[in-house]
């Protein structure tokens, strides 16, 4: 069987989400659009960067009598296991892109008089 895809990627569904659920909670606080917009770009920017660092990418030299099969389980093994660990780290980064792009949001009013 072949590799599935999604469209658009689970990063770009959770961006999306993320993003639209912050625009209405500001928006029902009765903040304005330059507020909203600023708010928006701080989640998006820092979400990146969220992403970008859940990208493991590391060596590994098996030994030369290993046979393929074998390769193979240790490869898919390794796979599950960083993904393991990206799932368990993610929810609480996603907490702490939302306390970062809170504690702009309340520097750019702080900033700007608002």
């Amino acid at each position: 069987m072949g590799k599935v895809y999604e469209f658009p990627s689970q990063q770009v569904q959770g961006l999306g989400y993320l993003d639209k659920e912050l625009r209405k909670l500001l928006e029902s606080k009765g903040a304005d659009q330059q507020l909203i917009d600023f708010a928006a770009t701080q989640l998006t920017d820092i979400y990146a960067q969220l992403s970008e660092s859940e990208q493991y990418i590391f060596s590994l030299t098996v030994p030369a009598g290993m046979s393929e099969e074998d390769r193979e389980d240790l490869n898919q093994q390794i796979n599950v296991g960083l993904e393991g660990i990206r799932q368990e780290n993610h929810a609480m980064m996603v907490k702490l892109v939302a306390q970062l792009v809170l504690a702009e949001v309340r520097l750019y009013q702080h900033e700007h008089g608002d």
